[in-house]
């Protein structure tokens, strides 16, 4: 039988996962990012559960291991940077087993892509422009001019995916905004340094947080209540966030100060995804692509990588009935990710309350969370996954990584 072949559009994490265990399951992948190269900036997350299992399968916890932090406290702090409550997060690793971390999601990625690519042509710099459908195959048109054809075209490009829009319709049929928007940059030298601490300060509608990295690097976070269009140009995003938290208290004046030297900054909406089927014909989505939890849901890296093992998974025991693994992938899946994606709502309020009183009840929620025992009790429900990870044929490729940045 002839090798299987699969375009993967997007290298963040679902996609260099999904070649990885497409790979294992005998096909040949093809990776194209629109991105020229391996993104930078962008946020850390948090990251335990079934994709820290598939992690370990990967061969990646040593370098997870190395390139994440151990969050001691989680902490609210006031104007003058008093202290307004917090909780140790040592009960998450007590919930995960001991298999929590924090990392930057541009880390975690680049490690998938390491894994994938010794054994994946990656194409930076290109995208998907035209999809064309027949019973046993799809044809692509690339944006450099190409065109090729593959048994299977996977859109792991995100949550404003192209192969979603091509393939299944409009963004706004399937994205629901959640009335929030996120803003994330990095700067260099900023005092003052709180290693393992997560800092956030809050006024009704939005919020600022500050993590301390390696490297002499500090990473800032604006959570804000936002309807409508977003800017486009980095100086109108900054002006929007200089119009936001000028007036704050804590250290606003001084992040703002070090946001106006940024040439890197990330801004988004804060929206869930939610598709009525993840396929259509030989055209399916993984990741935020398919079912996007939102940004301050957690744990949507961990479910692109869910997804992408259990796509390759079910392609491998299918033996070739294309239909019948993209109808199983979905079927298997769908109970877990709805379970994920019913609090997606609820995280965005609970970073962004829209109310001093607001403000008032999540504080008093955080300070509860250090009493011993409740803590695991109000957030074990969350932290604990109850989907077991099916066995498959696969057999994954040793590889030793590739100088990122190439294609």
């Amino acid at each position: 039988m002839p090798q299987k072949t699969a375009l993967i559009s997007g290298a963040g994490i679902a996609g260099p996962a999904a070649a990885f265990w497409l790979n294992a399951a005998g096909w040949r992948t093809t990776i194209v990012e629109r991105a020229p190269s391996p993104r930078e900036g962008g946020y850390v997350i948090d990251f335990w559960g079934l994709g820290y299992e598939l992690a370990g399968r990967m061969g990646l916890l040593d370098e997870i291991e190395r390139v994440g932090y151990h969050v001691r406290e989680l902490r609210v702090v006031g104007d003058h940077g008093e202290r307004l409550a917090g909780f140790g997060t040592n009960v998450f690793d007590e919930l995960a087993g001991g298999r929590y971390i924090t990392l930057p999601r541009r880390d975690l990625s680049r490690l998938l892509l390491a894994k994938a690519a010794p054994v994946t042509d990656v194409f930076f710099g290109d995208e998907v422009v035209a999809l064309s459908q027949s019973p046993d195959g799809v044809s692509v048109q690339l944006r450099s001019g190409s065109a090729r054809r593959f048994d299977l075209v996977v859109g792991a490009d995100g949550l404003h995916s192209q192969i979603r829009r091509l393939a299944f319709g409009p963004d706004e049929q399937f994205e629901k905004p959640l009335g929030y928007a996120v803003a994330a940059f990095e700067a260099q030298g900023y005092q003052p340094r709180h290693p393992d601490i997560y800092i956030i300060y809050g006024k009704p509608g939005r919020m600022l947080g500050r993590f301390t990295l390696r490297d002499d690097q500090s990473l800032f976070l604006f959570v804000f209540a936002f309807e409508g269009a977003l800017p486009a140009t980095l100086d109108e995003q900054k002006a929007l966030l200089n119009s936001l938290y000028r007036t704050d208290g804590w250290e606003g004046a001084k992040i703002l100060g070090r946001l106006e030297e940024t040439q890197h900054l990330y801004l988004d909406r804060v929206s869930r995804i939610v598709v009525p089927s993840w396929s259509s014909g030989r055209v399916v989505l993984v990741g935020d692509a398919a079912f996007c939890p939102s940004l301050l849901a957690g744990q949507g890296s961990a479910m692109a990588m869910v997804a992408a093992y259990v796509l390759a998974g079910e392609l491998a025991r299918s033996r070739g009935r294309i239909d019948e693994a993209l109808a199983a992938y979905e079927r298997l899946l769908r109970p877990y990710i709805a379970t994920k994606q019913t609090g997606a709502a609820r995280f965005a309020r609970a970073f962004a309350p829209r109310s001093h009183f607001g403000l008032w009840f999540r504080n008093l929620v955080i300070r509860s969370l250090a009493i011993p025992g409740l803590a695991k009790f109000a957030i074990g429900r969350e932290i604990t996954d109850r989907f077991p990870l099916p066995d498959y044929p696969l057999r994954p490729i040793p590889s030793a990584g590739f100088p990122l940045g190439c294609g």
